[in-house]
């Protein structure tokens, strides 16, 4: 079947349905992030985003559908500027590379402050679902980390071993450390953030 080619004052049908989608996505992320996931209504988000309820179920079946498309968001966005900063790297010294990493990942979850606590604390706990896709990013930071572990190893700057299990718990301190980050009115510079995690990820790889 064809797409729809209508417009209205000019723009077609498509491009209005994308901007509706971003809208209702920008009003959740504000909505769950000051009133609270839980207290959020749908009928408030839509008045927020200039759109009908009717608009609303043609894009998300649920609230929980909002809530499940920013967390992979955020992640994916922050996955991306990782990947694109690991292309870059060519040395091999462990506090470097690990510092460059963790630079592009703060840099992406650290630019609205409302990020982590979508990710790290409205996220946590809502549902099976939600815990799921949680797990499964969890897998995916940890890999990398794992990945990043074994190269170390393999050029004699980190004892060769198993790195799974310290990988996750790395991706633990993370998020540990990003929730303290968001709970305060007044935000600890990033900078102080991101060197306690590079500190905890060089001494987890590279210790005896």
């Amino acid at each position: 079947m064809a797409r729809s080619t209508r417009t209205y004052r000019g723009v077609p049908a498509e491009q209005r349905r994308a901007e509706r989608r971003t809208r209702l996505l920008d009003a959740a992320l504000e909505r769950f992030t000051t009133e609270g996931y839980h207290a959020s209504r749908i009928e408030r988000i839509c008045t927020d985003a200039g759109v009908s309820t009717r608009n609303f179920y043609e894009e998300f079946p649920t609230k929980q559908a909002l809530l499940l498309t920013l967390h992979d968001r955020i992640n994916e966005a922050a996955l991306d500027r990782v990947a694109s900063a690991l292309e870059q790297l060519t040395g091999e010294d462990v506090p470097s590379r690990i510092a460059t990493l963790l630079d592009a990942f703060m840099g992406s979850v650290t630019a609205d402050p409302r990020l982590p606590r979508l990710n790290y604390v409205e996220a946590v706990g809502v549902s099976p679902e939600l815990e799921r896709q949680h797990q499964e990013w969890v897998a995916k930071w940890a890999a990398l980390i794992e990945d990043e572990a074994a190269h170390a190893a393999s050029v004699g700057h980190a004892p060769v071993r198993d790195y799974r299990l310290i990988s996750i718990a790395l991706v633990g301190v993370v998020t540990g450390l990003l929730r303290e980050w968001q709970a305060h009115d007044t935000l600890r510079p990033v900078e102080e953030i991101t060197e306690a995690i590079r500190h905890v990820m060089v001494a987890a790889i590279t210790a005896p």
